[in-house]
C-alpha cells in the first residue's frame, strides 16, 4: 500500500505549486488519462488476484516478508508468471505516473523496479528455495519470472 499509494501521494504533494518539484505541474489530459487509467486498474487488479491466492490458498500468512505463505502457491496467475504482484506494482505506478504526468512518480517507479531486480533473485527467490525445496525448483524452471507465458 505504501508503495502504490503514500509515496507517489506524498510525490504529488510535494509536486503542487510551490512544492519541491514546482517544474512538473500535475495535468490530466484524455491522451494520459485512458492507458493511465487500465495501468492503474489491470495493475490492482493483478494485486489482488494474487494476494487473495495467498489468502485462499496459502495455508495462512500474507505476500509480507515477516508473515509469508505456509503452503507454496502455484496456481492461476501464478501459473503465468512468478512475480504477478510486483508486475502489478509497477503496472500501477506506471499508471499513477501517466494520469498525473508526474516526472517524481516515473522516478519512483524505476526505483522500485530496480528494487525489484535485486531483492527478488538475491533474497526471495533463496528463501523460497529454502521453504520449498524441488517443487519451487522445478516451478522456477516452469514459469518466467517476469513475462509472462501466454501458452
Amino acid at each position: 500500500m505504501n508503495v502504490m499509494g503514500v509515496i507517489p501521494g506524498f510525490l504529488l504533494w510535494c509536486s503542487r505549486e510551490g512544492g519541491v518539484f514546482d517544474k512538473y505541474p500535475l495535468g490530466i489530459d484524455l491522451i494520459r488519462s485512458f492507458p493511465g487509467g487500465l495501468l492503474v486498474g489491470s495493475g490492482a487488479c493483478l494485486c489482488w488476484i494474487s494476494v487473495s491466492l495467498f489468502s485462499e490458498h496459502g495455508g495462512g500468512g500474507t505476500p509480507a516478508p515477516y508473515d509469508p505463505p505456509k503452503i507454496f502457491v502455484a496456481r492461476g496467475v501464478y501459473t503465468r508468471v512468478r512475480n504477478p504482484m510486483m508486475t502489478g506494482v509497477i503496472l500501477v505506478l506506471l499508471g499513477e505516473a501517466m494520469l498525473s504526468g508526474s516526472i517524481p512518480i516515473l522516478i519512483w517507479c524505476l526505483i522500485f523496479v530496480q528494487g525489484c531486480l535485486v531483492f527478488i533473485p538475491l533474497w526471495e527467490e533463496p528463501e523460497l528455495k529454502r521453504r520449498f525445496g524441488e517443487p519451487y525448483l522445478e516451478y522456477k524452471r516452469q514459469v518466467p519470472r517476469w513475462i509472462p507465458k501466454l501458452f
